[in-house]
């Protein structure tokens, strides 16, 4: 209904990146990683299918990122492979293709790049693969 707030489900976060923290290197994670800070390289889910990746206002990756779900809220210069469901709210701000399952964008978030539906029918290496492939042909 038009003015009712969305309900989302209380996710656990397991590990956060803070403000002042800059990784350079891919990053492999399971469960929710919160970032804050920045990301200087790839950033992968190990085979989690509820693998969750949010982005605060003021964070970086610089590299892919390939996850189940991801809420943006910062700055992205790479590509986004999500097998299930892509947020992206008013600060996103993506330089790069973005291939989604489900996507939601918010007034004021910004793609510079394609957006790409890709069903959730294959593993997330085989997604992230053929997405690629596809990219290039």
């Amino acid at each position: 209904m038009l003015g009712r707030k969305k309900q989302r489900k209380s996710t656990r976060i397991d590990t956060v990146i803070g403000k002042t923290t800059t990784i350079r290197g891919d990053v492999d994670f399971a469960g929710t990683l919160h970032v804050e800070g920045t990301i200087i390289g790839n950033v992968r889910a190990e085979s989690d299918n509820e693998a969750t990746l949010i982005l605060d206002e003021d964070s970086m990756v610089q590299g892919d990122i390939s996850v189940a779900n991801i809420l943006v809220n910062g700055t992205v210069e790479g590509d986004i492979f999500s097998t299930k469901h892509a947020e992206l709210l008013p600060h996103a701000e993506i330089k790069g293709n973005v291939y989604y399952n489900l996507i939601e964008m918010a007034v004021g978030s910004a793609v510079n790049g394609s957006l790409v539906h890709r069903e959730e029918e294959r593993g997330q290496i085989e997604y992230l693969e053929s997405a690629k492939k596809a990219e290039n042909s």
